[in-house]
């Protein structure tokens, strides 16, 4: 029986992609670098997540990540690179102040409430995370978060397991599920740490990896079809 659920913040319970869009614009205009096209963002995405696949192999540190990512993607577009720093400062906070729910995850977070227990597990950066956690009212309906930048360790980093499992109480593997877009963070950590993994696939993408997690949904509801089946056998 399923007893606590481990949520994925950005792709998962947000539309990251939605706020990553509004961010990028808001920022471009406060240091007047004109207009952030559709196109741009489009590039920009592609270079941004081959960055965070390196911090979870462990190629690179999350600073060289949330700057690396913005000084590639100026030099491409023959930007200036002396503001990177501050222009990902400015990132974090507008990505924070930007909440846009997936599949009404909202109503899904509130209407579990009680029922089971629910974390959020998150590799995205303090300010940005804490600001959406409080925007999102997420700090109140859920019963915790685990921010890496706060761990000292990203997700799938069985360090970053072992410090959710350490403070989360005392449960059987399987009773703990986690729910995430990420096969190679969310997917791969919860294998190694022995818990159920569930793939929230929205788009239908095809799974080139290895890893194969024990559930794959399309829509966040169909978490509550996973928790009625868990308990069913337990009876």
């Amino acid at each position: 029986m399923i007893k606590v659920i481990l949520w994925d913040i950005d792709g998962t319970l947000l539309d990251f992609a939605r706020a990553e869009h509004e961010a990028l614009k808001k920022c471009f205009l406060r240091f007047g670098m004109g207009v952030c096209t559709d196109e741009m963002i489009a590039q920009y995405s592609v270079i941004n997540q081959g960055y965070w696949e390196r911090l979870e192999r462990g190629e690179l540190s999350k600073k060289e990540v949330l700057e690396g990512r913005f000084r590639e993607f100026f030099e491409r577009e023959g930007l200036e690179t002396g503001q990177v720093s501050d222009f990902n400062l400015e990132y974090q906070v507008r990505l924070g102040d930007t909440v846009y729910f997936q599949d009404h995850a909202d109503k899904l977070v509130q209407e579990l409430k009680g029922q089971v227990k629910q974390y959020a597990v998150t590799n995205g950066t303090r300010t940005a995370q804490k600001r959406k956690l409080e925007n999102s009212g997420l700090n109140k309906t859920l019963d915790g978060a685990f921010i890496s930048d706060e761990i000292g360790a990203e997700k799938p980093n069985p360090a970053f397991f072992e410090y959710v499992w350490n403070r989360i109480g005392f449960y059987d593997p399987k009773e703990v599920l986690i729910v995430g877009d990420s096969l190679t963070s969310d997917m791969l950590g919860g294998m190694q740490a022995g818990i159920l993994c569930c793939w929230y696939n929205p788009k239908g993408l095809i799974n080139q990896t290895t890893i194969q997690p024990d559930y794959e949904l399309n829509n966040l509801w169909q978490v509550k079809e996973i928790l009625h089946k868990s308990t069913a056998m337990e009876l």
